[in-house]
């Protein structure tokens, strides 16, 4: 069984890594609580030789000593004063204390109580009937007053039956820690919460709140578990759709895009005769999917459900309207008008920042649609803060993972490659191995284009991912930078490198691959694979009016022309790269320029583009690019000084990441929260950085003239 890594976190913190313990622990748990889906249940459980060695002394104990001790092994504050207050409720005085303590079961220091091990709690908490559980739980509530979150889950656990005060405590806990980004915490409440709600639509709206949680804090198999148990008693329109909307949103991320489909057109029907900005936002999620290529046998049009919002609806609501009317646009490659809808969808949120679970991920996407890279950076820089900010883990997965598309495209690939492997342990975390398909391709991308020696391994390691789990939405984005990153891999071999290259199926990233194909295409004497290409490129080009697509039309154009025509189409090319991001794609044009120059023997000219090509090339740190393009110059006649490269290439992507939030002024505390890693790791990697860097100092590292 694969261990759930937060299950597993919690296994070793509660028996203090005692092997022996860990194994008779593993032997007593449930599958479902090993891997996540289930909670372990507290205090940990315990079989054996451990329980028999500590139960022994415990049994010797007077009465009022074992109730003392049960108190204390209840008790998570480890302060005597709580304890001992509680005992006192118990009838269980000093005198019980000093006999505990000549035990050896616990040790008193100042106000600070302990137990002589971790594994003390469950044996003497498991030795107790039901009644002196929760009468310990009950005496602890008593006494703490001035703190509502151990109170109320005293409460709880001292409850036996539908307790409406104990609900409306631990709705508290729950609403206190999601506001705080503890979704795991508030996930844990809202759940208790619902056990001891009688039925109904309360306690659907629990478990609802629950699963929602639990999703955000990157648990989806018991997101989905809490999600299946709220169906039962979720009756009312709205909140069922938004029940049916999560459901659809866990399974087109952890398993089935289609299905996931499914359960948001289920969804919209549902709420279409309820809140009309729903149904409006669900509709538009429909179209979202539909345009990734998502299928469903429901035959509903989600579109017909919406009315075009009033001119003073809320921005929100005519946003999503509008991108509902792009996607659908994006599905028949309408692509001009998909510019014209998003664009506006973007003019709405602009003045007023959109902090939606919903539409705010969709933005992104439309950007990504029609290769606006500058919003999209922007997009997902917010949509990053906002998640770290709110501690919404999976969006935080999500902001990286759909970002690096965007650096990818526009050459900042060190921080592309900083922000797949700060996803990859994330998605390790959700416990669906397929989630690591998505970062793990972008680093073998990223590797590819820089020319690195991991390339194979990350593609090896992204074929078994595929080959053995359920991928979910991102399978198509994972395949498409597989076959990109097999196609700069066979460049020298450009029959295997169309083999793999004709097999990307997603518009945007045969747009970004596309002078791959057009260069491979040409020297493999495939020109009409070329131009089909081209057509698709010059009616999107057409349609948005993006330089950048213009750019790489007229460089496709420039391949396939006449030698007479091909540098007017350079030209072009190159003046519409002016207005683009792209700088790889940029660097590709000065290269291929340079090379039709100095074929047709005009070596001078020919220089000052191999000269920009190598430049941008050696910014970029792509080595095999800028290898051809020193190769190129030399044969130009021009000899080529080696550049020296800066010391920060040699920074891995998490020192990178550490080294750029130092840079900020942030404090190891304060990164290591930033990247939800230990401030002994942010440690670590900050005195890597320095011997790297040859700095001793947050203020040297702050003074290095660093592109990170």
């Amino acid at each position: 069984t694969d261990i759930d890594p937060a299950a597993r976190d919690q296994l070793v913190a509660g028996t203090g890594g005692n092997p022996l313990a860990l194994v008779e622990l593993a032997g007593v748990l449930t599958a479902d609580q090993l891997t996540g889906r289930a909670p372990l249940p507290t205090p940990q459980p315990l079989t054996g030789g451990v329980e028999r060695a500590v139960l022994d002394r415990y049994r010797r104990l007077g009465e009022t000593a074992q109730r003392f001790l049960l108190v204390a092994a209840t008790d998570d504050t480890s302060r005597l004063t709580v304890v001992r207050d509680a005992a006192e409720r118990l009838d269980a005085a000093d005198t019980a204390l000093d006999a505990v303590e000549l035990s050896g079961l616990l040790r008193v220091d100042g106000d600070a109580v302990s137990l002589y091990h971790p594994l003390v709690r469950s044996a003497v908490y498991r030795a107790a009937t039901s009644a002196q559980r929760r009468a310990a739980h009950r005496s602890l509530a008593d006494v703490l007053t001035g703190d509502p979150e151990r109170r109320a889950w005293h409460l709880a656990a001292a409850a036996d039956r539908p307790d409406e005060d104990v609900v409306a405590a631990l709705d508290g806990v729950a609403e206190r820690a999601a506001a705080r980004g503890g979704h795991e915490a508030s996930a844990a409440a809202w759940a208790r919460a619902a056990e001891l709600t009688a039925g109904g639509e309360a306690r659907g709206r629990r478990l609802y709140l629950a699963a929602s949680s639990a999703w955000l804090g990157a648990h989806p198999s018991r997101a989905s578990a809490l999600a299946q148990a709220a169906a039962a008693d979720v009756t009312d329109p709205s909140a069922r759709a938004q029940l049916l909307a999560l459901q659809g949103q866990i399974e087109w991320n952890t398993r089935s895009l289609n299905d996931g489909y499914d359960l948001i057109l289920q969804a919209t029907e549902v709420a279409a005769d309820g809140d009309a900005a729903l149904v409006a936002q669900l509709a538009m999620l429909a179209a979202s999917l539909a345009a990734f290529g998502a299928r469903s046998p429901r035959a509903v049009d989600a579109t017909a459900l919406v009315a075009e919002p009033a001119p003073d609806a809320p921005p929100r609501v005519r946003a999503a309207w509008v991108l509902l009317r792009g996607f659908g646009a994006v599905a028949r490659s309408d692509w001009a008008a998909a510019a014209e809808s998003f664009r506006s969808a973007f003019g709405l949120t602009d003045a007023v920042p959109v902090e939606d679970h919903l539409l705010q991920p969709n933005l992104g996407i439309a950007a990504m649609l029609i290769d606006d890279d500058e919003r999209g950076l922007r997009l997902h820089e917010q949509q990053l803060t906002a998640a770290r900010r709110g501690g919404a883990l999976n969006m935080v997965e999500h902001a990286l993972t759909r970002g690096a598309h965007f650096q990818i495209a526009t050459g900042a690939w060190p921080k592309a490659a900083g922000a797949a492997a700060e996803a990859l342990p994330l998605a390790v975390g959700t416990g669906h191995p397929g989630l690591t398909a998505l970062p793990t391709a972008q680093l073998a991308l990223v590797a590819a284009l820089r020319g690195d020696d991991v390339t194979d391994r990350h593609l090896d390691k992204v074929t078994e991912i595929r080959d053995k789990h359920p991928v979910g939405i991102t399978d198509g984005l994972a395949a498409d930078l597989t076959h990109w990153t097999r196609g700069l891999r066979a460049a020298t071999q450009p029959a295997t490198a169309l083999h793999h290259l004709e097999q990307i199926e997603g518009p945007a990233y045969r747009r970004l691959a596309a002078i791959d194909l057009f260069d491979a295409a040409i020297r493999g004497n495939r020109p009409g694979l070329a131009r089909t290409w081209l057509a698709e490129l010059e009616q999107f080009a057409a349609g948005t009016g993006l330089q950048g697509a213009t750019a790489v039309v007229e460089h496709g154009r420039a391949l396939l022309a006449a030698d007479s025509d091909a540098e007017a189409h350079f030209q072009r090319a190159l003046a519409a790269h002016a207005g683009s991001p792209r700088l790889p794609n940029r660097a590709r044009t000065h290269l291929a320029f340079g090379e039709h120059l100095r074929r047709a023997r005009r070596r001078v000219d020919a220089r000052e583009h191999l000269r920009t090509a190598l430049a941008l090339f050696e910014g970029l740190g792509a080595t095999s690019w800028a290898q051809r393009a020193a190769q190129e110059l030399r044969a130009s006649g021009e000899s080529v000084r080696r550049r020296d490269v800066a010391t920060a290439t040699e920074l891995t992507p998490q020192e990178r990441q550490v080294a750029a939030l130092v840079r900020q002024g942030l404090s190891n505390r304060d990164v290591a929260a930033q990247l939800f890693v230990s401030s002994r790791t942010v440690d670590f990697h900050l005195r890597n950085c320095y011997a790297k860097l040859g700095v001793t100092s947050r203020a040297e590292l702050t003074a290095l003239p660093l592109d990170l």
